[in-house]
């Protein structure tokens, strides 16, 4: 060991004369380069736009599967919109069934008449419930945003410009004309 001590001491020169500058000051010690420089501008700049960039992807993901998923609910819900009004008719369509049945054994008209008004007022009661009516227009003035005019007639003058007789009934859904009434108007 004590050999390894001296060559190693020997070999340091013990004249600080190299390490001196032209002054008579001795050299700043050596820095390391090991260690990292600062990081620039520059780069700090570039590691903000990396992260805005990630930060814009994540979120155009995001929205991309946001819209995706309601594009699905809509259709979804589309497929299923009108099940409660099905639903609902569905007693209506058994009734129709039954009175079906019922003709083949029937012998007097007027009961079957009577079970099919029934099935006809329990047909309206349930679209009325979900927001049908049926428009009045028989004797009202004539009205082309409600009216159809299929043709005309002449008529005295007080009922001139009115809605002489029905060919088809209009109907309105949640007070929005869904069909409108085929009338026969008075010239």
């Amino acid at each position: 060991m004590l050999k390894k001590k001296n060559k190693e001491n020997s070999e340091k020169p013990e004249n600080n004369a190299e390490n001196t500058t032209e002054n008579g000051q001795p050299d700043a010690p050596e820095q390391n380069t090991d260690a990292a420089p600062a990081p620039s501008a520059e780069d700090k700049l570039k590691d903000e736009l990396a992260q805005a960039n990630d930060k814009y992807l994540r979120l155009y993901a995001e929205f991309d599967n946001f819209r995706r998923r309601t594009i699905k609910e809509r259709e979804d819900a589309r497929k299923t919109e009108g099940k409660d009004v099905i639903v609902a008719l569905l007693p209506v369509l058994d009734d129709f069934e039954r009175a079906l049945r019922a003709m083949d054994k029937a012998t007097e008209v007027a009961s079957v008449k009577e079970g099919v008004e029934l099935i006809q007022n329990k047909l309206k009661g349930v679209l009325t419930q979900k927001g049908l009516k049926e428009m009045k227009s028989i004797g009202q003035p004539f009205d082309a945003d409600i009216h159809e005019a299929v043709t005309s007639v002449p008529v005295p003058d007080e009922q001139k410009g009115q809605v002489i007789d029905e060919m088809e009934k209009g109907y309105e859904l949640n007070d929005k004309v869904i069909r409108f009434a085929k009338v026969i108007v008075g010239a």
